[in-house]
């Protein structure tokens, strides 16, 4: 048996000559929208699944997609005509089953956008709808689609308990008052106001403006996110007031 060197391997390695799956990206787009958590869905135009509904997303392309990310924000672009800076990778979910074409695996991410910013933006190539998530998990999306999305939700719900994520969704300038009921649209919970807004100001995330608003029937104080990004993370996950149920079983 003669010896090759890696090189002289890799330039006669065949890859077809495997069995490779179907490489795809789904995403969950969520925004904010007549205080509600809400998600971007897209009516299917093409077999298989054609006129469901489901996430955007498609097939990874070999010949222009750098990595994965690439992919993901290619087919936002494509699919929805919106252009992100940010998607988080939630899982990678493969198996024989999820896609009547062939043994599939796909990449899932979620991210977070401002429906005021991006409405005027919105492109897509095929019908998209805004869907209140809890309605959207229970329809019956195409392919595995629900399960990708309670994948999706359960990973937003959990990162807002403890990073400043959830502040990406708001206008330049907002009242902590309007940030902390972002926080509980998304958390699907009420949070203790004095906490709230000890938590945003100790930890620096929120400079204090010259500027305020009337809320009520008096000024409140404008904030401004304090950081370069939005990936802070709390140094407590962000705890849920008592219950007055709680509080007696103590």
């Amino acid at each position: 048996m003669s010896a090759c060197s890696e090189q002289e391997y890799l330039a006669n390695y065949q890859a077809n000559r495997y069995p490779t799956p179907l490489l795809t990206v789904d995403m969950a787009i969520f925004s904010i929208k007549e205080s509600q958590l809400q998600v971007l869905l897209i009516q299917r135009s093409n077999f298989p699944a054609k006129g469901q509904w489901a996430l955007p997303g498609g097939f990874v392309d070999l010949t222009q997609d750098a990595d994965l990310l690439a992919s993901a924000k290619r087919k936002l672009i494509e699919k929805t005509g919106i252009k992100t800076p940010y998607l988080e990778q939630v899982a990678s979910v493969g198996n024989a089953k999820r896609d009547p074409r062939d043994w599939s695996v796909t990449v899932v991410y979620f991210a977070l956008i401002d429906f005021n910013a991006i409405a005027s933006q919105l492109s897509a190539t095929e019908q998209s709808q805004w869907v209140p998530v809890h309605e959207a998990l229970q329809h019956e999306l195409a392919f595995d689609h629900r399960h990708l999305l309670t994948l999706a939700s359960e990973r937003l719900r959990s990162r807002t308990r403890y990073t400043a994520l959830p502040i990406s969704l708001m206008p330049p300038l907002f009242t902590l008052t309007e940030l902390q009921q972002i926080y509980e649209i998304i958390l699907g919970q009420s949070l203790e106001k004095k906490s709230f807004r000890r938590r945003m100001l100790d930890a620096g995330v929120v400079d204090e403006t010259d500027q305020s608003k009337i809320a009520g029937k008096r000024p409140a104080q404008l904030y401004r996110y304090a950081l370069a990004d939005y990936a802070f993370q709390f140094p407590r996950i962000l705890e849920y007031p008592r219950s007055n149920n709680d509080a007696q079983s103590l």
